[in-house]
């Protein structure tokens, strides 16, 4: 499970670039998105999530440590393709940014 100060954290760290994100063909969806996931900073459900592993699936118990590294493998790989949406949308990219920001929008738990 997240905690709260760490959802706080990584929510501020995702509004830093909401104003350079409104300059492109996509940036107001950007926007849209970065404010929904600080909306959620409250919800304990509310995050990244990655696929299930095999181990997961073979009845493997997890550790409060792999738990923790998965959430901060889930938060890295979010922030990474949020960047990715908010760096074509300042080149002007529409199309590589709509794809990343649909990525990122499937990642997000809400």
């Amino acid at each position: 499970m997240i905690r709260p100060v760490t959802v706080v954290a990584i929510a501020g760290a995702v509004c830093l670039g909401t104003g350079a994100a409104s300059a492109g063909p996509c940036g107001q969806e950007i926007t849209h998105f970065e404010q929904a996931v600080r909306q959620s900073a409250g919800n304990p459900n509310a995050g990244p999530f990655a696929p299930q592993t095999v181990n997961a699936q073979l009845g493997y118990q997890p550790t409060p440590a792999s738990i923790k590294r998965a959430n901060a493998r889930a938060w890295a790989t979010f922030h990474a393709t949020l960047s990715r949406a908010k760096q074509y949308d300042a080149r002007g990219n529409d199309v590589g940014c709509t794809r990343e920001l649909a990525t990122a929008k499937r990642m997000y738990n809400f």
